[in-house]
């Protein structure tokens, strides 16, 4: 779980939303998922108050599991597992597998 980060960008490798990206809004750790921007939509009703006079249909993202998200490798525009690497300053860093790029500096 510590691979994928909030605002890492994933490609949905699995389920009804296979191939498509999008940014990682927020991670629930007590579940193994992620809840990724236009990924797993569903509409929820929401009926009329006294405030808002009319009812509306709200999208909302559900979480994915882990197992169906992978990282976007923008050099390489494919998928791709991350590594750890320990550079010679002594910080830790995440790596694309594909690419053997650093993701941040």
């Amino acid at each position: 779980m510590k691979k994928i980060k909030k605002g890492d960008e994933v490609v949905v490798i699995a389920g009804k939303d296979k191939g498509k990206r999008g940014l990682v809004l927020s991670v629930v750790l007590k579940s193994n998922k992620y809840v990724v921007e236009g990924v797993n939509m569903y509409k929820k009703n929401i009926k009329p108050t006294q405030q808002d006079s009319k009812g509306r249909v709200e999208l909302k993202s559900l979480p994915i599991h882990a197992s169906n998200v992978m990282l976007y490798d923008p050099t390489s525009e494919k998928p791709s597992r991350c590594g750890f690497r320990i550079l010679d300053d002594g910080r830790k860093v995440r790596y694309f597998k594909k690419s053997d790029e650093l993701m941040e500096i």
